[in-house]
């Protein structure tokens, strides 16, 4: 599986053997967004094209585009978790949020 972008958008794509043919799916949308294409460039501007229909369409529609990601979520933690994170940010002196993105970070870059 192949991830791409454009525009803050990621898509994943799958080539079909049998139809000679690459798929793909804009992720982490309520909307779905696809779209497909023969050749790597035919691809890349169906994607494209995928994503400025939906903009367009929400324009339309007086809505705001989706954006993959907001930068916030909610994480659900032990209360005795929640503590000792909560003293440790203390410990380091910055906000709960400021040590948990810099444990984050550490964790997957």
């Amino acid at each position: 599986m192949t991830v791409m972008h454009h525009q803050g958008y990621e898509a994943v794509v799958e080539f079909d053997e049998e139809a000679n043919l690459f798929h793909g799916e804009v992720m982490n949308l309520r909307d779905i967004i696809t779209f497909q294409g023969r050749s790597a460039d035919e691809l890349k501007q169906a994607f494209a094209e995928s994503i400025e229909d939906y903009i367009a369409l929400c324009r339309e529609r007086g809505e705001e585009p989706e954006k993959p990601f907001s930068g916030q979520f909610i994480v659900r933690a032990d209360p005795a978790l929640h503590r000792a994170l909560t003293t440790a940010a203390r410990r380091a002196g910055v906000s709960l949020n400021k040590w948990v993105t810099t444990a984050l970070e550490r964790a997957v870059l």
